[in-house]
């Protein structure tokens, strides 16, 4: 097999030429062999001396099947990164993109030969384009090779960065849409990315925004997987799925409307209505691997949270108990798991048999926190503004700062 070695005698793509030669007449014997190879050398160097890169690509390409059959990896990744550095030498980006695009179709041609190190080609020929939207199509072919030849966990390092890589690439929403749809179903199939997958769920969902009836069908199935998803996570208790118009279509459809009314359930109600529920769609919660009590310990500390957040800042027990219908001895165990997950900060006075409340989680994060929250920031931002005018008027007074104000100020 033949070795590639850089050396000052021969341009390194002529070198990588008359390999790719060699390989494919390397059957042909030696009569046949030395006047192709010497042939295709020629034509490589006819091209590389006129400047017309993208012939020169197509020809080096010519026997690419043979090249990733039969070179080792050590050559392979050589031929292919020297092909991939002619792209930068593309006299417009119209022609670096199909440059581009003729080597990402030989690497992610059917069967895949050596799938972990096309990728690590592909990302090398990602950074040789300096077009925004032609990265973005070298990447989907990237996410398409890590699917087809199954070494999906190369590429889920690349998923951290999504939102940056966004911004450069600045593409519509439809390209969105596929990039969070792969990645969602990616990282469902990693060990310990539950998470990372839900939130690339819900960047998708989110993405149908002002479509139409026929664009939202599209989003269904998923939809209805992102509020089993919710429902089923022992430790999600927050979520802006309600009012998403990829979610709300599902209210309006005969087969699905049960699946939101349960994560309107889950959002705004407490236990009884989902027990309620549960004795009407019994079989359609365990259709979708829903284990009664493990809803029913998750509603109950969403109920909990429910009453927190809309009370005075003080629960009663019996009003705990009620909500959550559990025994007087069970209340402050359920005060206290919340209290451990991070949905409450609370303290519970025990003569009095209240919680007393200072912060919890909200449920929904919508409009309408948003509008409390604003006010809240707008109350604070008065009292500071108060607090610092009866400062300055303060000092501007003849009698000055009281002693103990002036030494801490």
């Amino acid at each position: 097999m033949t070795t590639l070695v850089e050396t000052s005698e021969e341009d390194p793509t002529l070198a990588v030429a008359r390999a790719i030669a060699e390989i494919a007449w390397s059957q042909g014997g030696a009569d046949i062999a030395e006047p192709a190879v010497a042939q295709f050398c020629e034509e490589a160097e006819s091209y590389l001396v006129g400047g017309r890169y993208s012939d020169l690509v197509n020809l080096l390409l010519t026997s690419a099947d043979l090249v990733l059959a039969n070179a080792s990896e050590k050559d392979l990744e050589c031929i292919f990164t020297v092909i991939c550095n002619l792209v930068s030498k593309a006299q417009s980006p119209d022609e670096a993109l199909a440059m581009a695009d003729q080597i990402a179709n030989k690497l992610t041609a059917q069967p895949i030969e050596k799938p972990a190190l096309c990728l690590k080609i592909l990302f090398h020929l990602y950074n040789m384009l300096g077009n925004p939207y032609g990265r973005f199509l070298i990447f989907k072919r990237a996410v398409k090779l890590a699917i087809m030849g199954k070494v999906t966990d190369l590429i889920v390092p690349s998923f951290k960065r999504i939102d940056a890589f966004l911004r450069e690439w600045n593409i519509g929403e439809s390209d969105k849409r596929d990039l969070y749809l792969s990645a969602t179903n990616i990282l469902k199939d990693q060990k310990g990315s539950s998470k990372e997958s839900y939130s690339f769920l819900v960047k998708y969902l989110a993405t149908f925004v002002g479509e139409d009836a026929v664009t939202l069908s599209e989003a269904k199935e998923e939809a209805v997987r992102a509020v089993i998803e919710f429902v089923k996570s022992p430790d999600m208790f927050q979520c802006d799925l309600l009012d998403m118009p990829a979610l709300q279509q599902l209210s309006k459809d005969s087969k699905y409307a049960p699946v939101y009314r349960l994560l309107d359930i889950f959002l705004t109600r407490h236990l009884d209505a989902y027990l309620e529920f549960h004795n009407a769609n019994a079989a359609l919660l365990k259709n979708y691997g829903l284990v009664h009590e493990e809803c029913i310990t998750k509603m109950r500390l969403m109920s909990l949270t429910g009453l927190a957040s809309k009370g005075s800042g003080e629960i009663t027990y019996a009003v705990v108990r009620e909500a959550l219908k559990i025994t007087d001895d069970e209340v402050e165990y359920w005060i206290v798991r919340a209290i451990g997950l991070k949905l409450l900060e609370a303290k519970m006075d025990q003569l009095r048999q209240v919680v007393i409340i200072s912060r919890c989680i909200e449920r929904v994060f919508g409009l309408a926190q948003w509008r409390d929250l604003l006010g809240k920031l707008t109350i604070w931002k008065d009292n500071v503004n108060n607090v610092s005018r009866i400062i300055a008027n303060a000092k501007a007074s003849p009698n000055g700062l009281p002693q103990g104000l002036a030494g801490t100020i």
